[in-house]
């Protein structure tokens, strides 16, 4: 009996049909291998995850493996993007153990839910030095028959090494001057000035870095770092890791120069990085920068947009290779989704998944298309060769010319067609389940990108997300759940890093709109941050004080793909103080920022964003409430755009009338001669009101 149909995580209804005999996480599962006498093998993954995929159809859905697995132990399937709390448990291990970590994640476990034995991918022959999966499990089974008082020390001595780990507080003071100079330099050593970005291969979009250099350039004015981030994302939307048809990153680059992804597109990431595009345009007026923020929010809107209006979290890095056929495969319109066979996939594929098929083109294909003449120039314009980029001689569309040297006109008439073509390949697969935090990061970058760029749809979108998250995710205590499929909310609590950025969304939507109602929901949110997440002394846990207990309390300071729950909710807080004056919330971010001061010299490419929010916090951040005879006056709207497009490091924003009464920096402000004013204050000081937009502009620049 398999457990799983009846989960709302696409990853676990994927296993649905396995013979394996899966249970989902839960304290039932625990008590079956307690009844049982047997070990818990623990399987964690998530959709879009390549390997997990490989070692489900190798291991999973064989039914040799299947039966020898439901004999021996209880098999348990965890979402990591569900159970972020689980897996970041158990992962911790997994990397004390082996030096390394990843998906999909397989650890054996007691009854007692300790851990004993870890690994990641297992094939199912020996192969390049690892063991075959089946190996592993007859290794595991005859351990626990034959020497179970060696098995459960190991597994009690890796559990008190883990509850050793725990922060008990957060530091003594955030970052100065000091740590911030010397997390630059830090960062200066580390940069590839040739390729940008950070580091060797595989390389990540380092987002959380570059608002962090973002606003330091805003503070200091620092032309390095401004050039840091002008040239890491000039370099990734010039490279294959920006789909340069549809707009959107993929999650990583193999190589060091942006030319191959890993073809998965997380929301998250896409989120991350056209806030960055948005703030480099809003810093520069890069038309490149413009560009790219555009098209990755219409992406967003366009292929991950549910029908309740929130955000899915992810498409599929494989999809089914594509059948040859005769005659003219172009026909659609730019951006439309391919519509579907059986089961919703487009007809006409082989049926053997492969990476990165529905991105991929070689000199064939493109004459296919477009004929000889237009496929020649589409081939230089985006980097197709012969000998690919990629595999079996297929190439992963770049721009690596200028594209000044090319008919503008000639180069859109080809992406058109392309996009046509490419939009009748079978699809990659899109798990659409709907994940808080992930979607208060599109939030907030949807809401900036609307109000710079004058696309109120944008704006619109980022109102629905929000309203889905308040009527579906919220509950009348203002817990949020974690996650939701369809309309119906999943089962699993909401973990820090849910609370703070979705807190950080709606205090974007506040400053946007001129709503009040988004910031009071963000109060709400982060006073049970503050009720259930902290310890007093500045140190944040990822789960609530009443959440599920597990073998640790997870807690981590650090980013990874995005920003880390502890400096989400720093930034948040200090954002929320901003805009109410609440002591309490900006105490417990200047205390959460403790860590970074320890961290940020040391490790800057770790904690990118609580170096962003300590540069707000040294900046003020300053505060600026424009009032107004209504919102939709021409002079009231010019200096709201004014004061959004300000460059000082967090600065909050609120917009109304005298009457409006919403928001609280609006208290006491009046009209200046009976029309719209400017205060902006720093410091508990305030500057004289404006009504001049260019004065308002400097004020914020610097």
């Amino acid at each position: 009996m398999n457990r799983l149909a009846h989960e709302t995580s696409p990853y676990l209804l994927q296993h649905a049909d396995n013979p394996v005999d899966w249970w989902p996480w839960s304290a039932e599962a625990f008590d079956e291998a307690r009844r049982r006498n047997v070990p818990v093998l623990l399987s964690v993954g998530y959709s879009s995850c390549h390997w997990c995929h490989v070692m489900a159809h190798e291991s999973f859905e064989d039914g040799a493996t299947a039966t020898y697995l439901n004999e021996h132990f209880v098999s348990v399937k965890v979402d990591r993007e569900e159970r972020p709390d689980v897996d970041a448990v158990y992962m911790e291990a997994v990397q004390a153990a082996t030096g390394q970590g990843g998906w999909p994640m397989t650890v054996f476990l007691t009854p007692d839910a300790e851990p004993f034995y870890f690994g990641t991918y297992f094939p199912p022959a020996p192969r390049h030095g690892m063991p075959s999966f089946r190996q592993v499990l007859e290794g595991v089974h005859r351990a626990w028959a034959e020497r179970r008082d060696e098995v459960t020390e190991v597994a009690g001595k890796i559990v008190r090494d883990l509850t050793g780990r725990e922060l008990t507080d957060g530091g003594t003071r955030p970052p100065g001057e000091e740590e911030l100079a010397q997390a630059l330099l830090g960062l200066t050593r580390e940069y590839d000035p040739q390729r940008g970005g950070f580091g060797r291969a595989p390389k990540f979009p380092p987002s959380m870095v570059l608002e962090f250099l973002l606003r330091h350039h805003a503070r200091t004015g620092s032309e390095g770092a401004l050039q840091m981030v002008r040239d890491t994302c000039e370099r990734m939307a010039r490279g294959g890791i920006y789909d340069q048809l549809g707009g959107g990153f993929a999650r990583y680059s193999v190589d060091r120069d942006w030319v191959v992804p890993h073809f998965e597109k997380m929301l998250y990431d896409n989120a991350l990085l056209c806030r960055v595009y948005a703030h480099l345009w809003r810093a520069t007026g890069s038309e490149l920068a413009r560009r790219v923020a555009l098209e990755t929010a219409d992406f967003m809107v366009r292929e991950l947009c549910t029908n309740e209006g929130g955000f899915a979290s992810a498409l599929d890095a494989d999809s089914e290779e594509e059948a040859p056929r005769d005659g003219d495969p172009s026909g659609r319109s730019p951006g439309e989704r391919p519509q579907g066979g059986v089961d919703g996939r487009p007809e006409g594929g082989t049926g053997r998944q492969v990476e990165g098929a529905y991105y991929v083109w070689t000199p064939r294909q493109l004459t296919e298309v477009l004929g000889d003449q237009d496929a020649e120039l589409a081939a230089r314009y985006f980097g197709v060769t012969e000998e690919g980029t990629f595999e079996h001689g297929s190439s992963v569309l770049q721009l690596p010319q200028q594209e000044g040297m090319f008919d503008a006109q000639k180069i859109e008439s080809i992406r058109h067609r392309l996009i046509g073509a490419r939009s009748r390949r079978p699809a990659p697969g899109r798990d659409d389940k709907v994940i808080a935090a992930w979607n208060g990061l599109a939030i907030a970058a949807l809401a900036e990108t609307g109000a710079y760029f004058d696309r109120p749809d944008l704006v619109d979108a980022a109102i629905g997300a929000a309203d889905l998250l308040v009527r579906l995710h919220m509950d009348e205590h203002a817990r949020l759940a974690r996650t939701s499929k369809d309309g119906r909310v999943g089962a699993n609590a909401g973990v820090l890093e849910d609370y703070a950025d979705v807190a950080e969304g709606f205090l974007a939507l506040a400053s946007v709109t001129g709503e009040g109602v988004w910031l009071e929901f963000a109060g709400l949110l982060l006073d049970h941050v503050l009720a259930q997440f902290t310890d007093g002394s500045g140190a944040l846990y990822d789960t609530a004080a009443d959440a599920e207990k597990l073998i640790r309390r997870p807690q981590d300071p650090t980013d990874n793909a995005t920003p880390s729950g502890w400096t989400a909710a720093a930034g948040a807080l200090l954002s929320y103080a901003a805009q109410t004056g609440s002591e309490p919330h900006r105490t417990a971010a200047e205390r959460a920022l403790g860590v970074v001061a320890a961290l940020g010299p040391r490790a800057p490419r770790f904690v990118g964003w609580g170096l962003a929010v300590a540069e707000a916090l040294l900046d003020g951040p300053r505060e600026v409430a424009i009032v107004g005879p209504a919102l939709d006056d021409p002079s009231t709207r010019a200096l709201h755009r004014t004061a959004l497009l300000g460059t000082a490091p967090g600065a909050v924003v609120a917009v109304g009338t005298p009457e409006g009464g919403e928001l609280p920096l609006l208290a006491d402000r009046s009209l200046v001669d009976g029309g719209p004013a400017a205060y902006v204050c720093r410091h508990f000081t305030c500057d004289a009101p404006t009504t001049d937009p260019e004065r308002l502009r400097r004020a914020l620049s610097g």
